[in-house]
């Protein structure tokens, strides 16, 4: 499904990404965490298409993923930290935007619309402009836009900041049963409960480099700790997860 093979990005200054390679594969909810800085966001950003490597690929089904990959781009789908939502648009009109840019067929929308926005309890809000809208309703609009074509790959950066209590645990339980229909979930998250209780496979990446990777058992295995917290910290010289 995702096969990511030594990619890199440089800047004048720095790398962000040094020689990062993995795998993901179907119904994965795959974990991709690390401090603030170490290039997890450049990282999605090159997955999905948005920023060119300067190295490396991507490939999506087996399929290399560059900038102009426009069908690849429609099988995914990606929720970036803070989303950039068109103001001007209620959440009607969003949303539709969304639909017909994904070619959706009427009925299919409808269903889906009804049942994300119940998820989500923004059934009253739609009629609103977004930008009056708060940080956790946009939040909550950009997730159910990004679902609401039910895409094969999921890419999620720090999709459970702004949101109450009630939506994160929806929110939870839902990509649980996404990842079980076949469809694979990439998540990063500062969250390191959250990517313990529900990720099949982590990967800790510290100044644009793979710590380590496997599922939270083996790299149980292979640090000293007794959860992933332990171990987050242990292998990126104690930085927080700010």
């Amino acid at each position: 499904m995702i096969k990511v093979n030594r990619l890199n990005k440089n800047y004048s200054a720095h790398n962000a990404v040094t020689d990062l390679d993995f795998e993901v594969g179907d119904g994965e909810l795959f974990a991709f965490i690390g401090p603030n800085g170490s290039g997890k966001s450049t990282t999605i950003r090159m997955m999905t298409g948005l920023l060119e490597p300067s190295s490396g690929s991507v490939e999506l089904f087996g399929e290399e993923m560059r900038l102009d990959k426009m069908a690849l781009k429609q099988r995914i789908s990606y929720v970036p930290d803070t989303p950039d939502l068109i103001g001007r648009l209620n959440g009607h009109e969003y949303l539709n935007f969304i639909a017909s840019a994904y070619r959706m067929e009427q009925s299919a929308f409808m269903e889906r619309k009804q049942e994300l926005l119940a998820l989500f309890d923004l059934e009253g809000a739609l009629g609103t402009l977004i930008e009056e809208y708060s940080h956790g309703m946009k939040q909550k609009l950009a997730l159910v836009g990004a679902l609401i074509h039910q895409p094969d790959i999921l890419f999620l950066d720090e999709p459970t900041v702004g949101l109450d209590p009630k939506s994160n645990r929806n929110l939870k339980q839902y990509l649980i049963e996404y990842v079980k229909s076949g469809k694979t979930v990439f998540l990063t998250t500062h969250n390191l409960s959250l990517a313990e209780e529900i990720a099949t496979d982590i990967l800790i990446i510290y100044d644009g480099k793979k710590r380590a990777h496997g599922s939270l058992e083996a790299l149980k295995q292979e640090a000293v700790g007794v959860t992933l917290e332990d171990i987050f910290l242990e292998l990126t010289d104690g930085e927080g997860v700010r």
